[in-house]
């Protein structure tokens, strides 16, 4: 299909991304793996597109006890990252695996994923099991906001107008932590029709987010993840049942914890 005539303008710094960003109804072009397909269903008709694809929100470094991830770094970038290659963070290197075909990794963008907010997404749970938080930024300055924060509802944020990521920001966790990410994605979509995310320390789970069965990723925080699960609001749909997703997010709730928890013993 074609999307409907718009126009379009590539951003040059961030405050000339503001100032585009300041025409009702534009929307931004990150890689343009979620963007496009939705404006070619004609689902989004921005009147404006700004591409921030050449702005400075790239990279992947460790500061201090912090990995910072820009927004506009790619998924095959964040693969080869170096910095990813100890068992504490090892649910990043399994998410983004099965995360599109080539063409998408090669294109899409961390920060541009988030900001679309697909409730069947694979990285919001590994952020939220990780317990990262989001660096935004907009004219009237910069504001930091914890994942489980940001997600509002499906493809909902609460990204202001005029409003960007500009670099996510992951703690690095404890000595002798493992995480793991585990899915089960449907054959014709590849979208996960559930996963979950586990971060295990040296005295047990620390923290548990399943993604794919609800309205927005779920972050599982106190008591047992299983009950929460079943206390959970579960959706359904023409893939499965509610029932179904919430039997296989139980399984795979209980394979990344064993997975995050047999990785511990090689992250002294």
């Amino acid at each position: 299909m074609i999307p409907a005539p718009v126009r379009y303008a590539r951003a040059t710094s961030l405050e000339h991304a503001f100032q585009l960003l300041a025409e009702p109804d534009s929307k931004i072009l990150a890689g343009g793996q979620s963007l496009i397909p939705v404006m070619k269903l004609r689902i989004a008709r921005p009147s404006l597109v700004v591409d921030i694809s050449q702005l400075e929100l790239r990279g992947i470094d460790v500061r201090g006890d912090e990995l910072h991830v820009g927004a506009l770094t790619t998924w095959d970038e964040l693969l080869d990252a170096r910095e990813l290659e100890r068992p504490a963070l090892a649910a990043i290197g399994e998410c983004v695996r099965g995360i599109g075909d080539l063409q998408v990794r090669n294109r899409g963008t961390v920060g541009g994923s988030l900001a679309h907010a697909d409730p069947a997404s694979d990285m919001p749970a590994v952020l939220l099991a990780l317990g990262a938080t989001l660096q935004l930024r907009s004219p009237e300055g910069e504001r930091d906001l914890r994942v489980a924060e940001f997600f509002a509802g499906p493809f909902t944020t609460a990204l202001s107008a005029q409003e960007l990521i500009t670099h996510i920001v992951v703690p690095l966790p404890a000595p002798g932590s493992g995480s793991a990410y585990v899915s089960v994605e449907h054959p014709a979509s590849g979208f996960a029709l559930a996963g979950a995310a586990a971060l295990v320390g040296r005295d047990g789970v620390s923290r548990v987010a399943v993604t794919g069965v609800a309205g927005q990723p779920s972050l599982l925080v106190s008591g047992d993840p299983h009950e929460a699960l079943e206390a959970a609001e579960i959706f359904g749909d023409r893939f499965a049942s509610a029932e179904y997703r919430r039997e296989l997010a139980s399984v795979l709730v209980r394979r990344a914890v064993e997975r995050a928890a047999e990785r511990t013993k090689g992250d002294a």
